[in-house]
């Protein structure tokens, strides 16, 4: 059988397979018919079609120049530093079309702060024709207008306040609200307040809004022991809407106990708080009431409602304290805390050289006291109160032999009458009453005043929970002496004070100014 042999064909070359061509109506650049749309091609479509078009390129922001907030319509207005992202929204939401393009991208352009022209860049992205995506950049000019807001402008006009909280105190003496504040100030809780202004017994703090009211009878009840009731008053109201207006009243009270107060419980009470003595003294007020037994270091808390659910006075107040000099002291060993218990044998200042009657009692401070020293104390033996509860104290078979003839309470430190300090604090601007007040009260508050700076130098303990700030004199002072050496500041300390209180320039914060804190020394 034979085989034919393989017969090579002819190679066959292969058409290369080309596109419709067709010459751009504007340029007459050739270009793919198949893909091109509308016989344009890409620099002639870049070059004639717009898709910013019916997007404005100006604008206007409008800002406040009080709150510094800006406007955002229709009657909003938020807080927004310039070039940041919150701006950046409010200036792209100004902007009329841009719901029908895609952004890539948005960012500011730097211009001058005085200028009143905020600059932004844009980057957007649309299909022009079938199959071809066009991107393009363009900026926008905003115009910066004042416009005061509503709040600011209610805050420039009389009688205008929506809520008010009325803090009272029925005590003879300012002592607590000068400390409280001094919480105030160091918690900025007075930030949304549009006026303060003295009343008698306490202060009231106005407000342009309730909830900034309720948050700060929140702030005194977390630092005070107080209790609040809230009024309301009908001012207007629209019958074809049915939408009224209210102004609020928050009344709160302090309790009338304050630090260093003599008090004699009711028995009862007594015994429920850990079967304490009756006759006590407050050595502190937080957010509730601390009391101490002097003859036995023994310490309780009394919180703001059950004082409230049986309310009671103070035997003594701290203008009823009388001088002591400590004759003999003698330590018992006890001590809790940073009270030390001691037996101690005073005499009254004002009877030395007269007559040699001395008073026997045991005491806290035993830790402070030494023989010689000045102390503050309550004179009981010979005294007669018109208090109910220490009736009962007397009248009580088990308690009637416990009470002391003296019961002391601090040590007095004999100070000079001008003394400048190296701190001091901050005070609140305050509207005074209808009536100026008179100069004995004038002098009765510089007095109290006295006494509070008095208190901040002497309790480490209460100072911690305030801010206090370098005085002026103490800065000038430490430039002054930069070049001394240490060992001639010491001895001038040394001989300057002998064993007053002073407070460490480690404690004190520099100086910063504000608008609405006043500098008091």
């Amino acid at each position: 059988m034979e085989i034919d042999t393989p017969i090579p064909l002819p190679h066959r070359t292969q058409i290369p397979h080309t596109n419709a061509t067709i010459l751009c109506c504007n340029c007459g650049v050739e270009i793919d018919g198949t893909i091109s749309a509308g016989a344009l091609c890409n620099e002639c479509v870049k070059l004639t079609v717009d898709i910013s078009e019916g997007i404005q390129r100006e604008a206007t922001l409008h800002t406040c120049r009080d709150c510094e907030r800006w406007l955002q319509p229709p009657s909003q207005w938020v807080t927004a530093a310039l070039e940041s992202r919150e701006l950046l929204a409010l200036c792209l939401r100004k902007l009329r079309g841009l719901s029908k393009v895609r952004i890539i991208d948005a960012s500011f352009i730097w211009t001058e702060p005085h200028s009143k022209r905020i600059r932004v860049k844009i980057t957007l992205q649309q299909e022009a024709f079938e199959g071809t995506i066009l991107q393009q950049t363009f900026e926008v000019e905003y115009v910066v207008a004042s416009h005061q807001c509503p709040d600011c402008a209610k805050s420039f006009t009389a009688n205008t306040w929506r809520s008010v909280v009325q803090v009272r105190q029925k005590v003879p003496h300012k002592r607590t609200f000068l400390y409280l504040e001094q919480l105030i100030l160091k918690h900025s809780a007075h930030k949304d307040t549009i006026n303060i202004k003295e009343a008698k017994d306490g202060l009231d703090f106005y407000y342009s809004q309730r909830n900034h009211a309720e948050k700060f009878v929140d702030f005194l009840t977390s630092v005070a022991p107080v209790r609040s009731k809230k009024s309301q008053e009908l001012i207007s109201m629209d019958i074809h809407t049915s939408s009224k207006s209210y102004k609020f009243t928050f009344s709160v009270e302090l309790v009338p106990i304050c630090k260093d107060d003599l008090v004699c419980l009711p028995l009862k009470l007594a015994k429920q708080v850990g079967n304490i003595a009756p006759l006590t003294i407050c050595y502190r007020v937080g957010t509730s009431i601390n009391l101490l037994d002097p003859n036995t270091l023994q310490t309780t808390d009394i919180s703001a409602p059950i004082y409230w659910r049986s309310p009671f006075n103070t035997l003594a107040d701290v203008q009823e304290l009388v001088e002591f000099i400590v004759m003999d002291i003698e330590p018992t060993g006890v001590q809790k805390s940073r009270f030390f218990l001691a037996e101690a044998t005073v005499a009254r200042a004002s009877d030395l050289g007269h007559n040699g009657t001395t008073f026997f009692t045991r005491t806290h401070l035993g830790g402070i006291l030494h023989p010689g020293d000045s102390v503050m104390g309550y004179h009981l033996s010979g005294t007669n109160f018109n208090n109910p509860q220490f009736e009962a104290l007397e009248d009580s078979n088990a308690h009637s032999s416990t009470i002391p003839d003296v019961v002391l309470v601090k040590k007095h430190y004999e100070r000079k009458k001008k003394k400048s300090r190296n701190w001091r604090l901050k005070r609140m601007n305050k509207e005074e009453g209808e009536m100026l007040p008179r100069k004995q009260d004038q002098q009765r508050m510089d007095q109290d005043y006295e006494m509070f700076l008095r208190d901040v130098e002497e309790d480490q303990e209460l100072r911690s929970t305030m801010a206090l700030y370098k005085a002026q004199q103490a800065k000038q002072l430490k430039d002054q002496m930069e070049g001394v050496e240490t060992a001639s500041v010491a001895e001038t300390e040394e001989t300057e004070g002998d064993e007053i209180p002073k407070i460490d320039m480690d404690e004190l914060l520099d100086e910063f100014e504000e608008l609405d804190v006043a500098d008091d020394q």
